[in-house]
């Protein structure tokens, strides 16, 4: 399911770096994912340095001649389908807030939050829980 998220990691500074997550961006999917795969602040850096991605965790990559499945679990950038799809930056965690897809995943002092950022109804950004467990993949 297309269910756009963005995952950001908190700077020291308060600033945030993010980038663009396409598919199952709802916390019952993607926040178990995170909270499983993406369980330290370097893991997290490295998945954000990518770039914007259709996947954080999958066994399809692009190639010259379209997606192909690999061996091993992880991201599928847009960049390795020769996309320009860099981090972005915002100078404080309300900035990344105000421009946010349907969910916005924060890791920030150690652990993942997850912002139900209510896209298509006017309401602000509310603290949604990430359920516990991994997925079977």
């Amino acid at each position: 399911m297309a269910t756009r998220s963005r995952i950001g990691i908190e700077l020291a500074n308060g600033s945030v770096l993010s980038v663009y997550h396409h598919w199952d961006g709802y916390p019952e999917r993607l926040g178990r994912i995170l909270k499983t795969h993406y369980s330290s602040r370097d893991k997290v850096a490295t998945l954000i340095d990518g770039g914007d991605m259709s996947s954080c965790w999958t066994e399809m990559r692009w190639t010259e001649t379209g997606a192909e499945k690999v061996q091993e679990y992880g991201p599928e950038y847009y960049s390795d389908r020769g996309e320009n799809c860099p981090p972005r930056f915002d100078a404080t965690v309300e900035e990344y807030l105000s421009e946010g897809e349907e969910y916005a995943y924060l890791y920030r002092k150690g652990e993942w939050v997850c912002y139900n950022m209510h896209q298509f109804e006017k309401k602000q950004p509310e603290l949604v829980e990430i359920p516990a467990g991994a997925l079977a993949v």
